[in-house]
């Protein structure tokens, strides 16, 4: 028997298991490739527009750390403004997926009962990584067409596919490795996603130190750049050289990355990671004796990178605000209607506010699908075996995620307003303004998370997908992408986000956030009823 035995059987059933939830990442990732391409479409309407942002992008250091400027395109200016969020997704799809299929069978024994049978050992391996790359594979072409509808070329659509699916081929080693490395699906995922963080951190400091060319329309990145993925990604240029060669750096670290995870997996033990966990003290905190407590340390290492990233958004979105009364033609169009104002600074703000009401949306669905996930991997069966009951803890993950998202808020609201209070003036009074707007926001947020408990908890099996399909129509149905992508009105009043305050552009009621928070509180108490009704599913 080869090491490699039973790779093709286990690849079907990887397959098998994830036949909702990787389909699910593409559809999600490709239509919001198409947004971003739909929007840059509608707002640069004419070849000045086109030149006017591209040449503000490239000339302003903070931006660069969100994208690199290539030249006036429109397809070019698409993926300055999306590549990093579309990279960063491609790859969360890759670790999850490596993850759930090596270490996380692991820890529920499903691979200790599947390694019963002719398995080599490296075939759970070889089987994730297999699933996986195919993905990656089927979203670079799947992206290229994205943009191909949206009346892109052809060739540089499918280069910016690939730059993006590259960079999650490249996280497919490392989560491959961090699944040998650590005990824990927790601790490989984490492990990864910080890679991921100083992966961008290079990326974002070598284009920031790169330099401009005569034209001022494209930026010559920093050597730091090449030492990131992301860099890789953003250096094959779509729309603006169409370089494939950066491909070759991608395979060779997929190739090292792969060579490393199963000459690691060769020395561990099954069902161990390499690294050694490390006593907890003796005593536990008084805070840990409540399901709060417990909750709030297990998220620990999660919310303090949505924390540092969310207080580093607020510092480079404020520091540039000072540029907001520099726009002109379609693009100040699409800021004076996203904010609803014709005061240009204070629709800038509005509209950076509702993105990062967004983005930490995305937080609370990530946080609370781990009610699902405790079932079968364990740790639901053990709490409950002791006084705390299900409405108790579900009740207790729902109110620790909101607040989290509070505080998500003021973090940003405190980085961009700290800026912005430096750039346009009167610092208390921004961040007095911003506080109320960011905490205006909340019971949007609010009712995505009583969507998620109710889908915990009346649609287990079915609980990601709908979460995810939840989230993802709130933003595409919202005021970011609605109206550029013509939606009739009916069908931007299903987003939450909708029905958010516009503010600091205009002031706060107390009607729409009363009826939003009605709905959350219903949401969450279907949902609670329904985990404490319904069967568990739970390790045998």
């Amino acid at each position: 028997m080869s090491a490699l035995t039973g790779t093709v059987a286990l690849t079907r059933l990887a397959f098998r298991r994830d036949r909702v939830a990787l389909p699910a990442w593409i559809t999600g990732l490709s239509a919001l490739m198409a947004a971003f391409a739909a929007m840059t479409v509608g707002a640069l309407a004419t070849e000045q527009d086109v030149i006017h942002e591209t040449e503000f992008m490239a000339g302003n250091p903070a931006l660069r750390m969100l994208g690199l400027a290539s030249g006036p395109t429109v397809g070019g200016y698409a993926m300055i403004r999306s590549h990093v969020t579309l990279a960063i997704l491609a790859v969360l799809m890759s670790v999850f997926a490596v993850v759930r299929h090596t270490r996380q069978s692991e820890a529920t024994g499903r691979s200790e009962l599947v390694g019963s049978a002719v398995v080599g050992r490296y075939g759970s391996l070889a089987s994730a990584v297999v699933v996986t790359v195919a993905a990656n594979a089927v979203l670079a072409v799947a992206l290229g067409l994205a943009l191909i509808a949206n009346g892109q070329p052809v060739e540089g659509s499918f280069v910016a596919g690939a730059s993006i699916a590259g960079v999650g081929l490249v996280f497919t080693g490392v989560a491959a490795v961090t699944s040998q490395l650590s005990s824990s699906s927790r601790g490989a995922n984490g492990t990864a996603v910080a890679a991921l963080g100083f992966a961008f951190l290079l990326s974002g400091v070598g284009n920031m130190l790169g330099s401009v060319d005569t034209s001022g329309l494209r930026v010559v990145s920093a050597w730091p750049a090449w030492l990131s993925p992301i860099g890789w990604g953003q250096q094959m240029r779509p729309f603006g050289g169409d370089h494939w060669w950066p491909l070759i750096l991608f395979a060779a670290s997929f190739i090292v990355l792969l060579g490393i995870a199963g000459a690691l997996a060769a020395r561990r033990d099954f069902g161990r990671g390499l690294l050694r966990e490390q006593p907890g003290p003796a005593d536990a905190r008084p805070g840990l004796l409540s399901p709060l407590g417990l909750i709030r340390r297990l998220q620990r290492g999660a919310v303090r990178g949505w924390a540092i990233g969310m207080l580093g958004f607020g510092l480079v979105f404020g520091a540039v605000s000072g540029s907001a009364d520099d726009l002109e033609g379609s693009a100040r169009e699409w800021y004076r209607r996203m904010g609803g104002t014709d005061e240009i600074a204070d629709a800038y703000l509005t509209s950076i506010v509702s993105m990062a009401a967004m983005a930490i949306a995305v937080c609370t669905v990530q946080l609370l699908l781990r009610v699902r996930a405790e079932e079968p991997e364990g740790p639901l069966e053990s709490v409950l075996a002791t006084a705390v009951s299900r409405p108790r803890w579900a009740v207790s993950q729902v109110l620790s995620t909101w607040l989290t998202a509070a505080g998500l808020l003021l973090l940003f609201a405190l980085g961009m307003g700290l800026t912005a209070g430096q750039v346009l003036g009167d610092t208390a009074g921004q961040l007095r303004g911003l506080t109320g707007a960011v905490l205006a926001q909340l019971p949007g947020i609010m009712v995505i998370s009583g969507c998620v408990t109710a889908a915990v908890g009346v649609l287990p099996r079915w609980s990601v997908p709908v979460s995810w399909s939840v989230l993802l129509a709130s933003i595409l149905l919202g005021p970011l992408f609605g109206p550029t992508l013509n939606m009739p009105q009916w069908a931007q009043n299903i987003s939450v986000f909708t029905h958010a305050a516009r503010a600091p552009a205009a002031e706060v009621t107390a009607g729409p956030i009363a009826v939003l928070t009605v709905i959350s509180l219903a949401l969450v108490a279907a949902g609670t009823v329904s985990f404490r009704r319904r069967s568990l599913v739970l390790p045998a």
